[in-house]
């Protein structure tokens, strides 16, 4: 780093004997998660409040949830007094809310690296990238399936990046192995080329099994009795449906004393009515019912009350992100997790957008802001996310993770104390003077600001000299960078075996399924 001194000769030959050392830029420690120093946004007041709670009740007990293909789930309500006719399960006004009591307000995740562990619930904070996409994008390769090569290529930068405190779970489909055997490959990707805290499979009952048991070889099945190390994502089937897949992965997860993270997805128009109040309240209900059920198979079972509500374009049908309609659900949801006492996920850099451009930041900035103002502890979908969640762009993860440390500097707050007042500065620098030289800025500068790995504030010369390089250029070169330097985590070799052998094992005892 390069400081030019602006100051008066004076002024020079006064800070003349500070060290050069002191003008290092040092590595800063950061913190396994936030823990977050602003107060979130209220944007409901207590009438509203009531009325959407009020409204997800009348759901619940006049039209109830269809629960498809899981009898021991309906058996589990029908065991804790709802009313059962075939699929459909309804509930008295306040019993899933009582249910959903059992659940912790707060719980601890680890990771690999204990250093890594993260805490659900409270004031913290955690982004985790985008989960899911099929297709993966780069500004030189374009737009294709992705690999398990991709894969960790996204696990490997998610542990490089301090911002991302949360590795996610299907990074990208690595389309290049089987549909049956592929949630073997990432789960072990998580595991050899990240150490924080990751998801897995959920697809279907046994890969939710072989993530638990890969789980098991890592942390130990004593230490998994008492403690959470893995999660499933379960999305409700909206509106107002669980299916098999999700129901069971979630009950497997759950009786494991392992986390789950039951987010509705809908969008308003299509899946929930296209009015915002009416699709709160659906939500909520649907959010309930899976947080109800995880309590009811294991009572203190680690959850997070989830919320993917977005709107669409009601001329076309596709999905539309960073609305002004889906920010206030996403904050009037936070308002309705927090009264159930429950850590709270949403979404984060979403964006319809299908390359790094205006609306992608647009979009995708507007989102996350209301996530991060909402009092979310889980943000999830933070980096990644294009084409409404179809693809995974590489210079798109870079981007979005560069934000997620800008977002992270602004949920600390301001730090008021009497090194923040500047005194001394104010006593060394006259009226008229120059504040960059002083030893208070020297003292301060490594930390003051947070500095952008992405952005470009060089002068038009300097970057006109650089040919002109744009966010997706400078993005490109740092996820290319990024690769090169690449360290994997220690892992122990016995653990590292063990995996390999389960993978092999299992992949050997069925046949390949490619749908």
């Amino acid at each position: 780093m390069t400081i030019i001194a602006t100051t008066p000769r004076s002024r020079r030959r006064k800070n003349a004997k500070i060290r050069i050392e002191d003008l290092a830029v040092d590595q800063p420690n950061h913190p396994a998660f936030i823990t977050r120093k602003i107060p979130s946004y209220a944007l409901l007041q207590e009438e509203g409040l009531v009325q959407i709670e009020a409204q997800s009740e009348w759901i619940l007990s006049e039209i109830g949830i269809e629960i498809l293909g899981d009898d021991e789930a309906i058996q589990l309500f029908k065991e804790a007094g709802a009313t059962v006719n075939e699929s459909r399960v309804r509930f008295d006004k306040g019993h899933v809310r009582l249910l959903c009591q059992k659940a912790p307000s707060q719980f601890n995740m680890h990771g690999r690296n204990p250093t890594r562990t993260i805490t659900f619930g409270g004031d913290h904070v955690i982004f985790a990238p985008a989960y899911g996409p099929p297709f993966v994008t780069d500004s030189k390769d374009g737009r294709r399936y992705g690999t398990i090569k991709d894969f960790e290529n996204f696990v490997k930068m998610t542990y490089m990046i301090p911002w991302l405190h949360h590795q996610s779970g299907t990074l990208c489909e690595p389309v290049d192995v089987p549909v049956n055997k592929r949630h073997l490959d990432m789960v072990y990707a998580h595991i050899r080329y990240g150490d924080k805290p990751f998801m897995g499979s959920v697809t279907a009952p046994d890969r939710a099994i072989d993530s638990l048991r890969m789980a098991e070889i890592v942390f130990g099945a004593e230490f998994m009795k008492k403690n959470c190390v893995i999660q499933g994502n379960i999305n409700a089937n909206s509106p107002l449906v669980y299916d098999e897949v999700m129901s069971k992965a979630l009950c497997i997860y759950a009786a494991a004393n392992q986390g789950v993270v039951i987010s509705p997805f809908i969008l308003g128009g299509a899946m929930s009515p296209v009015t915002m109040a009416g699709a709160l309240a659906q939500a909520h209900a649907e959010a309930m019912v899976g947080i109800a059920l995880a309590q009811l198979v294991k009572a203190g079972c680690p959850v997070v009350y989830g919320n993917f509500l977005t709107t669409m374009d009601l001329k076309t049908g596709s999905p539309t992100f960073g609305t002004a309609e889906s920010m206030l659900a996403t904050l009037a949801i936070g308002q309705l997790a927090k009264r159930l006492n429950l850590p709270f996920r949403c979404g984060g850099q979403y964006t319809a957008s299908k390359l790094v451009d205006g609306q992608a930041m647009q979009e995708s900035s507007d989102a996350m802001l209301a996530g991060v103002m909402s009092g979310a502890n889980f943000i999830f979908q933070a980096a990644g996310w294009l084409e409404g969640g179809l693809t995974m762009g590489y210079e798109k993860f870079v981007v979005d993770a560069d934000h997620c440390g800008i977002l992270q500097k602004y949920l600390s707050g301001l730090q008021i104390d009497e090194s923040h007042l500047a005194i001394e500065a104010f006593q060394e620098v006259t009226p008229g003077g120059n504040f960059l030289g002083v030893r208070h800025t020297l003292d301060h500068f490594r930390n003051a600001n947070h500095r952008s790995e992405i952005a470009d504030n060089n002068s038009y010369e300097l970057w006109n000299e650089e040919n002109r390089p744009t966010t997706e250029k400078r993005a490109y070169n740092r996820w290319k960078e990024m690769l090169v330097q690449y360290e994997s985590p220690p892992l122990d070799e016995v653990i590292d075996e063990a995996l390999r052998m389960f993978i092999t094992e299992k992949k050997a005892s069925i046949p390949d399924e490619w749908y």
